[in-house]
């Protein structure tokens, strides 16, 4: 089983490093120095190894987790020597696979995009382009995406982003119902309850539109009804996508565009 090193101690490649444990995963981990108190602390619960340079985790290394900033990667490409025959697991949001392989030449780059779900292996993993071996090692993670446009990739990781937006909107569901007097761990059960009720039957009848099971509920004088007009009537739709066109915007124009 080929040795992982990780490039970047972050919340992201934590989770990645955890979900992998969690599912198995028995090959070696090796952590950079970065973020010391992190490393330590998944090298301690879940079987990794701290290296004292990121030179170390290179040369240690078949595969790497390239976990960092894009303005820290060409500073990383001039205190490391990659060499050839690596296999480059990109993190990096907005950098193009040509721009990755011009700070790490001759290595074999896939960008991927996942969620902090990762950790509890229920997240969506975007790949690009297709690559059987990091395919297999993330797969325990949740569901996989195999990509075959680079553009593709940037759309879906608005997606990634818009992952993490949810959160704030259902807080401010949730702090609606304890405005009205409910307990605050009974409107978070009842908002996630309901988001799971959609859920499940959104995948149950896959073949049927959002919009048409939407419509299905929300039938001419009923409440839904009714609350689905306010809705629409204040656009309740265009700040997302205006979050959704600036994040797609500034992906598609950074480093290597």
């Amino acid at each position: 089983m080929q040795t992982l090193g990780v490039l970047g101690v972050g919340e992201l490649t934590e989770k990645i490093v955890k979900g992998l444990r969690n599912s198995g995963y028995a090959g070696e981990v090796i952590l950079s120095p970065r973020n010391q108190e992190r490393a330590r602390a998944l090298g301690n619960h879940y079987g990794c190894d701290v290296m004292t340079s990121n030179q170390e985790v290179v040369d240690r290394s078949e595969i790497l987790v390239l976990g960092v900033r894009p303005d820290v990667v060409g500073r990383l490409s001039e205190e490391v020597e990659v060499g050839s025959a690596k296999t480059i697991i990109s993190l990096v949001a907005g950098m193009r696979a040509a721009e990755l392989s011009k700070h790490l030449p001759g290595t074999n780059v896939v960008r991927v995009m996942l969620s902090y779900a990762a950790e509890i292996n229920c997240t969506t993993v975007i790949i690009f382009p297709e690559n059987v071996l990091v395919q297999q090692l993330l797969s325990p993670l949740g569901t996989v995406v195999v990509l075959d446009d680079e553009d593709a990739f940037e759309t879906a990781t608005v997606a990634a982003c818009m992952n993490g937006w949810f959160y704030f909107w259902l807080q401010s569901l949730q702090q609606w119902f304890v405005d009205q007097g409910l307990p605050e761990h009974q409107a978070k059960q009842l908002v996630l309850s309901n988001m799971q009720d959609c859920i499940s039957s959104s995948k149950r009848e896959s073949k049927r539109s959002f919009t048409d099971l939407g419509k299905s509920i929300a039938t001419p004088g009923t409440f839904t009804a009714k609350g689905l007009d306010v809705l629409q009537r204040h656009n309740y739709c265009e700040p997302w996508t205006k979050a959704f066109d600036e994040v797609l915007a500034d992906l598609t124009t950074g480093p290597g565009k």
